[in-house]
């Protein structure tokens, strides 16, 4: 379970450099040694990538928690718990892609996959109850 813990603090991390970087695309690198009191215009993609962003941003506690719990709860189900890691992890990749993409119906359906994950996961300590 570890691994997909860091594989997903790994994701959130690449997302934060990602909407960064189209910021350093349009100003240049020297404008980020400054206070950036005036942040610039994203631009189509930078925005999206700064939705998406916060969009894992308000994810994050559910992933965390029961991802967490499901290694000290006696009785979990840890199978479970890993198989909706797993489903979080890849949901939410796939999700960064598509939502930058800007393609609608399948950046839904992976943030379906990831919610199941999420959904599995608190299933997975259910059953200690």
């Amino acid at each position: 379970m570890l691994i997909w813990v860091f594989l997903v603090l790994g994701l959130y991390f690449v997302q934060i450099y990602v909407s960064a970087t189209f910021i350093t695309l349009k100003e240049g690198l020297l404008r980020h040694f400054g206070p950036r009191d005036i942040m610039p215009e994203r631009g189509v993609i930078g925005a999206r990538a700064e939705r998406a962003l916060l969009n894992m941003k308000e994810n994050l506690p559910f992933f965390f928690v029961p991802a967490l719990l499901s290694l000290y709860v006696e009785g979990a189900d840890f199978q479970l718990a890993i198989l909706g890691a797993q489903l979080f992890f890849f949901g939410r990749s796939a999700f960064l892609i598509l939502y930058i993409a800007g393609v609608p119906w399948l950046r839904s359906v992976a943030y379906a996959v990831a919610l199941c994950g999420n959904i599995l996961m608190v299933l997975a300590l259910w059953e200690s109850i």
